[in-house]
């Protein structure tokens, strides 16, 4: 009974320490400016996500581990909520966020933007025998609209809602379920996200994909950090330029680009 407890309790001493020098490690690297520090959300498939063993894919991953690739920079993925990433990039937690983040005027007063990689728009998954046609249905007495907290859905609902009540909900999928359980008229969020969420609650939803609201994502960056941005923007344009973006929607978006192709939306990646 000693000896086991002996051996348990090196076993965590050893595991404790292994931590600490991988931290180090880590730490001396960004600190050499060996590596780059990408905050993303990884809740956000199949753009930011994790495979069945836990590792971190999508398109963002495939395209911060592209960008790292280009800078000759090892990347290194920061997981945490969407409305952290943005105080954690102003803290120097972080380097860069790549997290299908919208790069607005609001946002913009707090941090820098590339240059656009994706152009997207605000859309509404609604219950299916929901009498609403669009988003100027929405803003009535009795009416309730889930948004994801932090999201530029949550801001335009905060600026344009007055009379209809708003839900804010930290996660999509608990929004959804608003929709479906017929607890929320209606869910703002981007285009490709709710034909997929569409897809999967088909028998008690339907999506009303016409944007309301046309947006960009882009990569963000600390202010002041012109040198690094610059190199990102440098980046983009020759990733799209090789047909980078056009690959990554084969690999990760096939059936959603040949959807929006047959519905006669343009499809942006």
């Amino acid at each position: 009974m000693v000896i086991a407890r002996t051996l348990r309790f090196r076993a965590a001493g050893w595991l404790i320490g292994l931590f600490f020098v991988l931290l180090l490690n880590a730490f001396l690297a960004r600190a050499a400016g060996d590596s780059l520090v990408v905050g993303m959300e990884l809740a956000y498939p199949p753009f930011e996500m994790t495979d069945t063993t836990g590792k971190p894919t999508g398109v963002s991953v495939d395209l911060a581990t592209e960008l790292g690739r280009a800078l000759g920079k090892k990347i290194v993925i920061q997981n945490m909520a969407f409305d952290g990433l943005i105080p954690a990039l102003k803290t120097g937690k972080i380097d860069l966020i790549i997290s299908s983040m919208t790069a607005n005027a609001e946002r913009a007063r707090s941090i820098d933007f590339s240059d656009p990689y994706l152009n997207t728009g605000l859309c509404l998954l609604v219950k299916k025998e929901s009498p609403v046609k669009g988003i100027g249905d929405l803003d009535q007495p009795g009416r309730s609209v889930a948004v994801k907290k932090g999201t530029t859905g949550h801001a335009w609902a905060g600026k344009n809602l007055k009379k209809a009540r708003v839900l804010v909900l930290d996660k999509e999928a608990a929004a959804v379920l608003e929709v479906v359980q017929g607890k929320a008229d209606a869910f703002i969020y981007d285009q490709m996200s709710t034909y997929q969420n569409w897809q999967k609650n088909r028998a008690t939803t339907r999506a009303i994909l016409e944007p309301f609201q046309k947006e960009s994502w882009a990569v963000g960056i600390r202010k002041g950090n012109d040198d690094l941005r610059t190199k990102v923007n440098a980046f983009l344009a020759d990733f799209h330029k090789k047909g980078g973006f056009e690959t990554l929607g084969d690999k990760y978006l096939k059936e959603q680009k040949e959807a929006f192709r047959k519905l006669g939306y343009p499809f942006y990646l």
